[in-house]
């Protein structure tokens, strides 16, 4: 242990607009003594997600994030000392560790890890992202070979895997995503058939020149307008998995919502669902089953964005806000 400190970053207050550095605060704390049924934590890689930002926005499908708190995060962690049955020292966890170096956890709350290398794949493909990319585009989207799928956020963490499945399945990929680089990362390196650059502002029409016969399932990370772009060109009894909603997040959300809500849903019979991963965890094993014998084949690439060192964990989810990142983005701790 480092001389019994425990580094903490906490969220010094709630931003009303853009995040920014003055919103964090590293300070430094004792290691914490774990309770009956806890684990003593400590960290080693912290996900970084576009999740973290909504958090600060209020209760979602958790708590929200409160002022003078440790900033709230999922994280790989070992366990150093345990006063939980079937948890011992040396076993890797993952859970909300928080933004520090070390934490006490119950373990209800903990899910227990293989040993797989390199072990940041399970933040990435083996993990929330690889799971959230499985069950939302197989189970929720339903997809079918031969079938057009967009998804967006296409080279975020999600979204890289979701149209890599895709394509496993059969299905015509489009990706969209922000710059020339990331669009020509995704059509050359993971192999799908079109990209379109929301950057460049004619989102419409280049989404009808990449998908001339329509869309059978979106799925969609960021809401906005390019949900309304999608919307306009979906397939009669078309999908729409509904994962995030990344242009709500940071700074002042749009004034209105996408256009065609619900008039575009009942004309084309769409079924549009919100779904959250936890819901499939009983099921965790099955997906990983695939995306392991994917990986293992080549057929799935990974693509993972590490940044060192706790006290850049601020500037680090500051710079995937903006969309620095490719494929899934962690701190090593």
């Amino acid at each position: 242990m480092k001389d019994g400190v425990n580094r903490q970053i906490l969220l010094v207050e709630r931003p009303t607009g853009k995040l920014a550095p003055q919103h964090f605060k590293m300070t430094e704390g004792a290691i914490p003594e774990p309770r009956e049924g806890e684990a003593l934590l400590h960290v080693r890689y912290i996900s970084l997600d576009a999740a973290n930002r909504a958090w600060m926005h209020g209760a979602t499908y958790r708590a929200a994030v409160e002022a003078n708190t440790v900033m709230a995060g999922g994280g790989i962690a070992e366990v150093v000392s345990s006063r939980a049955p079937g948890l011992a020292p040396g076993d890797l966890v993952f859970g909300d560790t928080g933004w520090q170096d070390y934490a006490a956890v119950p373990a209800r709350h903990l899910t227990k890890l293989p040993k797989v290398e390199p072990i940041t794949h399970l933040l990435s493909v083996y993990g929330i992202a690889g799971l959230t990319a499985y069950f939302g585009l197989l189970d929720v989207g339903k997809v079918k070979a031969g079938e057009t799928v967009v998804v967006s956020a296409a080279a975020g963490s999600v979204g890289s895997i979701v149209g890599q499945i895709a394509r496993i399945k059969g299905c015509r990929v489009v990706g969209i995503a922000g710059g020339r680089d990331k669009c020509n990362w995704l059509t050359a390196e993971l192999g799908f058939d079109a990209a379109v650059d929301y950057k460049d502002g004619a989102v419409f029409k280049a989404l009808k020149a990449a998908a001339p016969d329509g869309i059978d399932v979106y799925f969609d990370n960021v809401g906005g307008d390019i949900l309304e772009a999608c919307l306009a060109q979906m397939n009669n009894h078309g999908r729409i998995a509904c994962c995030g909603a990344i242009s709500q997040y940071d700074g002042v959300p749009s004034a209105a919502g996408p256009r065609g809500v619900p008039g575009l849903i009942v004309v084309k019979r769409l079924t549009m669902q919100g779904f959250i991963v936890m819901d499939y965890m009983e099921r965790r094993n099955e997906a990983l089953r695939d995306l392991q014998s994917w990986v293992g084949s080549g057929k799935l690439k990974v693509q993972e964005d590490v940044i060192e060192g706790l006290q850049n964990t601020p500037k680090a989810l500051i710079g995937l806000l903006a969309g620095e990142n490719r494929g899934k983005r962690m701190v090593k701790v």
